[in-house]
């Protein structure tokens, strides 16, 4: 089918971010997929989206970040090199939260980012 299955090397989850996304993830269907895409919108240009998936798509790749297989389509590939996807707990509840070294600027949402020369 044409996938690429990737070390930990481009994407990093902290422990809390695999525990959670672990978590979620025990909720689904049985081998359903964790994927993590940018899409254009949000306040910066664009946004994170995090899914649960059954099937893959000729251009997936496959990372293995602290035991969760995270799949990522080639379009989102080079928006998100250096990303850091943790999870935290307060007040407030809890989220996901980005650390993206490719993002140029990021919106006080912490969900919205944008990148230079690629918008």
């Amino acid at each position: 089918m044409g996938l690429n299955f990737l070390s930990n090397y481009m994407i990093k989850l902290t422990q809390a971010a695999a525990t959670e996304i672990k978590r979620l993830q025990s909720k689904q269907q049985l081998n359903i997929l964790f994927r993590l895409a940018v899409k254009p919108g949000g306040c910066s240009g664009w946004f994170y989206d995090m899914s649960f998936e059954q099937t893959l798509k000729v251009d997936d790749r496959i990372f293995e970040c602290n035991t969760v297989q995270v799949v990522i389509d080639a379009e989102t590939f080079p928006y998100i090199n250096g990303l850091t996807l943790d999870y935290s707990e307060d007040l407030m509840g809890g989220g996901f939260r980005f650390d993206n070294n490719s993002a140029k600027t990021t919106c006080g949402c912490g969900n919205s980012f944008s990148i230079h020369d690629r918008e």
